[in-house]
């Protein structure tokens, strides 16, 4: 879940797509020509490389123990609360007597503009007691913490049920928010903060644009209660709404792989089509707007076609596009994006999240560039100058560093975004454009569904030491990330 709010993400990755003269891509262009191959239905075709004797020939099955979460919404008539009810399955792979929810519209930024979130009641046989925790966040907190009556050790499930209030602020664009029109909320319920292997993730918030979260992918079912005259375009594959009763629908949807989960309410006006591959995308736009929403989704759907030659097949059977009114950015959720202003450079971005977030996750305040410089990479198949690039590279500041290293938003995207995304671009050059493909491709089907860490990348990139230098250099990989 990363917001590209905003002009910075886009002027980020401009760094490294506006060139001249001999571009770098261009020698890059012999070696680099795809083909894609059907793969299974549903799904874009994936490319070469895969079928290496040290890459599985199929990408990697999520955790059959994964989190179980039930989702219910209620947007009011005047759609600026959400009250709702979440229900957790919780199974840990590693013994804990608590489990920690982010309250994601306590942080700062979404603060800021009226967002806030409270727990109203919480109901489940393990729970002992229930409390918040400040971690830097605005309101009441921004971690919820149940402590449990004793230890749940590994493998074994707990189940617990949430009740809460989200209150939703004005229309500067945010993960949640309320404008003519239209109501919508991201991370808009307390997400589960767990890091298999590791454990609960406890980061602070920080003051800068951009993600702090780490969560594991859930088997998620929605439903959402709105106004009968909005039209809900939210996370995972939507079923057709219920029949108005009493002035309100009920939409539902279902993703069994959603780290998180985005919901837009709106008179939104719709187009639905399947991309090439398979992968139904249905975009929506308000009644102002001056793109279409058949427009919109035959961008999406060339994004998703284009990026699935390079990255393989697309991590979900849907997606959902609802064009926000604001300008100048979008959030990525699993199989949705929140786009603010129809930009074709922000739209290509988030669809890249699909792959590097919302499949191969990571922990956005430890390693942010493992999401971000790998979306602004997956945009940068234009011209880039030699010049440009190497300016870039040298500008001051690891790659790999955690979000509360930064001083400002600004130092922020010029590192790990236009830096990051150099740094991959240089990377690839040094090993070879197929061989860095092939092992990109790889390193998606080892971990996806996981939280990745760069020592993931690094295993990835074993047999191509002159990537690996590269990226040391700019401070993206270090040392103790390196496979002995």
């Amino acid at each position: 879940m990363t917001p590209r709010r905003a002009v910075p993400a886009a002027a980020a990755a401009l760094l490294l797509l506006a060139g001249c003269g001999t571009s770098f891509t261009e020698t890059l262009a012999a070696d680099d020509t795809p083909s894609a191959a059907p793969s299974s239905p549903g799904q874009q075709g994936d490319t070469g490389g895969d079928d290496a004797p040290s890459c599985p020939a199929e990408r990697a099955e999520p955790d059959p123990d994964r989190p179980v979460v039930d989702l219910e919404f209620r947007l009011s008539d005047d759609g600026r609360t959400v009250t709702g009810t979440e229900n957790v399955v919780f199974t840990p792979d590693r013994a804990t007597d608590e489990m920690v929810f982010r309250l994601v519209p306590n942080s700062p930024g979404a603060a800021e503009l009226g967002n806030r979130i409270t727990v109203d009641d919480v109901r489940g046989d393990d729970v002992d007691q229930a409390g918040y925790e400040d971690a830097g966040a605005e309101g009441p907190g921004g971690l919820y913490v149940l402590q449990l009556d004793g230890e749940l050790p590994a493998g074994e499930s707990t189940e617990v049920e949430l009740d809460f209030t989200v209150s939703l602020g004005g229309s500067g664009f945010e993960r949640l928010g309320t404008a003519e029109d239209v109501s919508w909320w991201a991370s808009g319920f307390p997400l589960l903060a767990w890091e298999p292997g590791v454990g609960w993730a406890r980061d602070p918030f920080v003051g800068i644009i951009g993600e702090t979260a780490t969560s594991p992918v859930a088997d998620t079912t929605i439903s959402v209660s709105a106004p009968e005259d909005l039209v809900v375009l939210m996370t995972g594959d939507q079923d057709e709404p219920s029949a108005p009763e009493d002035g309100r629908r009920t939409w539902t949807s279902h993703e069994p792989v959603a780290r998180d989960v985005s919901v837009a309410a709106g008179e939104f006006r719709t187009a639905t089509l399947t991309s090439p591959g398979g992968v139904e995308i249905t975009t929506g736009v308000l009644p102002d707007s001056r793109t279409g929403p058949g427009e919109l989704a035959d961008w999406a759907s060339e994004d998703v076609t284009a990026l699935a030659d390079r990255f393989g097949p697309f991590p979900y059977d849907t997606l959902t596009v609802p064009l926000l009114p604001d300008q100048g950015g979008g959030i990525e959720y699993p199989s949705s994006i929140l786009l603010a202003g129809a930009s074709r450079v922000v739209l290509e971005h988030e669809v890249a999240h699909m792959w590097f977030y919302g499949m191969v996750g990571d922990s956005q305040f430890r390693d942010p560039w493992l999401d971000e410089a790998f979306a602004t990479y997956a945009e940068s198949d234009g011209d880039v100058s030699r010049e440009r690039l190497d300016a870039t590279l040298a500008a001051p500041g690891d790659v790999g560093a955690a979000m509360d290293e930064f001083s400002d938003s600004g130092s922020y995207f010029d590192v790990v975004y236009a830096k990051g995304g150099a740094a991959l671009l240089a990377a690839r050059e040094a090993a070879g454009a197929a061989e860095f493909d092939a092992a990109l491709r790889c390193y998606v089907q080892l971990n996806a569904w996981t939280i990745a860490t760069p020592a993931d990348l690094a295993q990835a990139l074993a047999d191509l030491p002159a990537a690996t230098e590269v990226l040391v250099a700019a401070g993206a990989l270090d040392e103790d990330d390196l496979p002995d």
